[in-house]
């Protein structure tokens, strides 16, 4: 979709900050870190457990956002003799930090994942640690755990080892500079190659039936002290990236299984209902989907550029509900094994300062790569994680939604009873006559009522805004 913007400044924000800090309090977000463990948190940022391996030769760098300063992830890449490829990957070490069962601890247990706002952030960790001594920053020397991942000329992992090291990233690269640096053929071989490996990955994704969802993102920005919504179309660089955490996480799930103790994120394959439903949705929205075509070679066909391709993007999303993480221990082969999107066995670990499961499988991986017994500490928390993964996902996908709704809300709010230009994006099962829709101006999803005929999927309309209050009514389109 386009991206276009509609942003509040000022006074007309406080409103909406209000609203905020409202809707933390409902949702029951942790708000300050308790004194004890932040004076934890200072202390392990002084005398962290570091390695003997001295890894700090390697010149690895990071991809994130600009703002960002909880850095968890740092590569390198390099071309290896004789054909193929060698990847670097360094994760921060969160465990060289944290006592288990001290204060740092339980409290990571309480919080799960970092939760973004569009005013504050709420991390998993303090500043001390997440934006400080644990985070991969440029020219500091940090512990962390090094995967090198060897890779064949088609891109395939030939061997994979991790271990604990001390790193040090040279550049602190963002999305767009990366892009730009290889399209215009500037970046130097370990970026450029970012390209290359890549696509080979991607490759390698369709061959074994894999699905990456190139879907545009509704995104707050912050913007002369206020806010603004926008869509952000992924670029090929973040894909690329994504790839390499990807590879990453396939490779840890291996590690682990072949060990036979491990946690896996898991997604059972969508039921064929649900795949007929979007056999439907694509009918209703003129993309034709023969039906010898894979549903994986029809995503990666489409432009989420036109509005009925990103239409169906979103729709494909429902086949990714349903996933989460399987325990499995005693060398007993988990059931399901299998991630549906990635179409491998997969885990996250890419991610420890943000996501509490990432220290756990990064733990467990060192121990399997060593062959060395599991951590008695990471064994004992096993069983819980699941449970405990899924309450804090549940609260950040609740507390992404409803900050959306209410920035929506807030930029809507003068302007209930105007006419706009939509598509319509969803239409709930059962109900025909109640949907979702996407305008192209301000960039706002919401949901839609008709009072008759069916909404039409996929087709563009022209709705009347019902309601957009802040804090207390979320945004409400009439068709027109």
């Amino acid at each position: 979709m386009p991206r276009r913007h509609l942003h509040i400044t000022g006074t007309d924000g406080a409103a909406l900050r209000a609203a905020l800090r409202d809707l933390r309090t409902k949702l029951g977000v942790p708000r300050e870190f308790p004194a004890e463990v932040l004076a934890e948190a200072e202390r392990a940022a002084r005398g962290p457990r570091l390695p003997e391996y001295d890894a700090t030769e390697l010149p690895l760098f990071t991809i994130d956002p600009p703002a960002s300063v909880d850095l968890d992830q740092a590569m390198h890449l390099a071309r290896r003799p004789g054909g193929g490829y060698r990847v670097h990957y360094a994760i921060a070490d969160v465990a060289a930090f944290v006592t288990p069962g001290g204060p740092l601890d339980a409290e990571a247990h309480r919080r799960v994942t970092t939760l973004y706002f569009p005013d504050e952030r709420v991390p998993l960790h303090p500043a001390p640690l997440s934006e400080g001594a644990a985070s991969l920053l440029p020219d500091r020397t940090r512990p962390a755990l090094l995967w090198r991942l060897d890779l064949d000329p088609d891109g395939r992992a030939e061997a994979v080892d991790v271990r604990r090291a001390l790193v040090r990233s040279r550049a602190k690269l963002d999305y767009d500079g990366v892009q730009k640096a290889i399209d215009t053929g500037t970046a130097e071989e370990p970026l450029a190659l970012l390209k290359d490996i890549g696509r080979l990955r991607e490759a390698l994704e369709r061959e074994r039936g894999g699905i990456s969802l190139n879907v545009p993102e509704q995104e707050i920005v912050g913007h002369d002290g206020g806010y603004r919504l926008g869509y952000r179309a992924p670029l090929p660089a973040d894909g690329w990236n994504a790839q390499i955490s990807l590879m990453t996480g396939m490779a840890a799930a291996d590690l682990m299984l072949a060990a036979g103790t491990g946690i896996l994120r898991t997604l059972p394959t969508a039921p064929d209902g649900a795949v007929g439903r979007l056999r439907r949705a694509a009918k209703a929205l003129r993309i034709d989907w023969p039906h010898h075509v894979p549903y994986a070679e029809l995503v990666r066909s489409l432009d989420p550029h036109r509005p009925a391709h990103a239409a169906f993007l979103q729709e494909c999303t429902s086949l990714l509900r349903g996933a989460g993480y399987t325990v499995f221990t005693g060398g007993q082969t988990p059931d399901p094994a299998v991630h549906a999107a990635v179409a491998a066995p997969y885990t996250h670990c890419t991610a420890p300062l943000r996501r509490l499961v990432d220290r756990y499988t990064g733990e467990l991986c060192v121990a399997a790569a060593a062959g060395a017994g599991t951590p008695e500490w990471v064994l004992s928390a096993l069983a819980a994680l699941p449970r405990e993964m899924a309450e804090g996902t549940r609260l950040a996908n609740t507390a992404e939604r409803e900050s959306v709704d209410l920035v929506e809300a807030a930029l809507l709010q003068d302007r209930v009873g105007e006419a706009f230009e939509a598509t319509v994006i969803d239409v709930r099962d059962g109900e025909p006559l109640v949907g979702t829709v996407q305008l192209a101006d301000p960039a706002v999803v919401g949901r839609v009522e008709s009072a008759g005929p069916a909404l039409p999927l996929g087709e563009r309309v022209r709705v009347r805004l019902k309601q957009a209050d802040p804090g207390t009514a979320k945004v409400l389109f009439a068709l027109a």
